[in-house]
């Protein structure tokens, strides 16, 4: 079995769009979304019509409840709310019933899928290499959690001893007996310094997770924005990648 794995696409047509001609390329089984297909970018609409009709399992992210009025996003910055405010009149009656059916988290396969973290997937809490996994690695049974949410690929191994590192390298063979937490990164808005779009593929019979990075047409991506009145500061951070 073979997964692509996709998260924060945030309404970026031309980024989703460059990343299913690359997945039509690769051998993969099944196709995971981990949330935020809505905010920041001019194309909400078609990117959930495009998800519908590729994705074998989606969970909620934090902009889709916020689009939707599930979640609270007064603790959003500025531009990222005004980018769900105008999403929220922008999200056809059937979008908007779609994403409000999104679950938190889901397993499968010996995996389990979620958007922030799997300790308390509601409150949308960041994981870097500075804190201590120890309660999320205790929060799912799983071999391996994958979440998106920070825009920033990692991979967080804890080894049968205990011992909890990470590592960025973009291919890694999973170690027998560890467990890992696996950021994907962003399709449609990147914030590791790198403009392509992010996505990952997971072979589980060969046991490797591997980083695909692909390029896109920014450049229209970013006009889209400005036209639709939506913070100009939306369209300059996707062209440096934070």
């Amino acid at each position: 079995m073979k997964w692509a794995v996709l998260s924060d696409i945030h309404g970026n047509l031309e980024a989703f769009t460059a990343v299913l001609d690359c997945l039509s390329k690769e051998d993969v089984d099944r196709v995971a979304f981990l949330g935020d297909v809505v905010g920041y970018g001019a194309n909400p609409n078609e990117c959930i019509d495009l998800l519908k009709d590729v994705a074998d399992m989606m969970v909620a992210g934090n902009h889709d409840y916020g689009a939707v009025g599930l979640t609270d996003t007064s603790n959003f910055n500025p531009a990222a709310r005004a980018a769900i405010n105008w999403t929220a009149k922008e999200l056809s009656t059937t979008n908007r019933n779609f994403l409000s059916g999104f679950h938190l988290i889901s397993i499968r396969d010996d995996i389990t899928f979620v958007h922030s973290t799997p300790y308390n997937p509601q409150n949308w809490d960041y994981l870097s290499y500075r804190d201590d996994l120890t309660m999320n690695f205790n929060s799912f049974q799983t071999r391996i959690c994958f979440i998106g949410h920070s825009h920033i690929p990692v991979v967080f191994k804890k080894d049968k001893k205990g011992k909890i590192s990470y590592s960025r390298v973009p291919t890694i063979r999973l170690e027998d007996e560890a467990r890992y937490i696996i950021d994907v990164g962003s399709v449609g808005q990147p914030r590791d310094g790198i403009p392509d779009a992010a996505f990952g593929i997971y072979d589980a019979k060969e046991y490797v997770f591997t980083l695909k990075r692909f390029p896109y047409d920014i450049g229209t991506a970013q006009k889209k924005i400005i036209k639709a009145g939506l913070p100009e500061r939306l369209a300059a951070r996707i062209a440096i990648g934070r």
